[in-house]
């Protein structure tokens, strides 16, 4: 996927049900909560731990030159870096027709086509510096899903503005591809790392809150995967931009 194209915007639109106030459930529901919420972290930290390696692979091996010329991406390489949005979109759109077996595959295949598309960031930054970013975007990603877990303020209003930011980062970068500043370049970075952070405790909130509602349905390991994909995604692009301001180039 194009660093510069991003389809986080369409993982708002999941069909699932809309933020509830939590309902008093005594120990067992806690225990509930905790096991889903540890399940959408289980499912999110595999995809991106899956991304990383068929990343790593795909540059070491040579395989990326499948996708990438000299002169820019292959008609094969447009597909792959397309290919994420378009796993993305059938799971926003289409989580309701499908069965959680389904959904999960899904997931799965969405994050090996991320590695494929990302596995460029090998050839463009040093390893150390990927690894460096990489751990710092884990620790901020920790602390901000903590605080989004735990806080009593309700975060639901951030949402639209959050997700107008989104959009906005997305047409600004494609504005800046025909522009090609570096200012531009570097504050379309900055305000994605505030973003994604912000998206980053404005959906663990919501997955939270969305547990009250499909607690005991059959939509609940599906809410797990959404759940999983939205956190994979604030993940993800927040270590793309902080990688784009801090990473070390080759």
């Amino acid at each position: 996927m194009d660093n510069r194209t991003d389809p986080r915007f369409t993982a708002r639109q999941q069909g699932m049900p809309g933020t509830a106030v939590p309902r008093a459930g005594g120990a067992s529901f806690d225990a509930g909560l905790r096991k889903h919420m540890l399940s959408v972290y289980n499912y999110m930290a595999s995809g991106v731990l899956l991304t990383g390696l068929v990343a790593m692979f795909t540059a070491s091996s040579g395989f990326i030159n499948n996708f990438f010329t000299p002169t820019g991406p292959s008609i094969l390489g447009w597909v792959v870096m397309l290919s994420p949005l378009a796993f993305v979109l059938a799971l926003s759109f289409g989580i309701n027709k499908m069965t959680t077996p389904v959904a999960q595959a899904v997931y799965w295949a969405f994050a090996v086509v991320m590695g494929l598309s990302m596995s460029t960031i090998f050839l463009t930054y040093t390893g150390a510096s990927i690894a460096q970013v990489f751990f710092a975007t884990a620790g901020a990603f920790a602390g901000l899903s903590l605080w989004g877990y735990t806080t009593k303020k309700d975060l639901s209003g951030m949402g639209t503005f959050l997700i107008m930011g989104v959009i906005g980062i997305i047409i600004a970068s494609v504005i800046n591809l025909f522009l090609k500043s570096s200012m531009f370049d570097l504050v379309i970075s900055i305000l994605g790392v505030l973003i994604f952070a912000g998206l980053t405790a404005y959906d663990t909130q919501k997955i939270k809150n969305i547990y009250f509602q499909v607690a005991g349905t059959e939509f609940a390991g599906k809410a797990v995967i959404m759940g999983a994909l939205s956190l994979y995604l604030d993940f993800i692009n927040m270590f793309m931009f902080l990688l784009r301001l801090f990473g070390s180039r080759e």
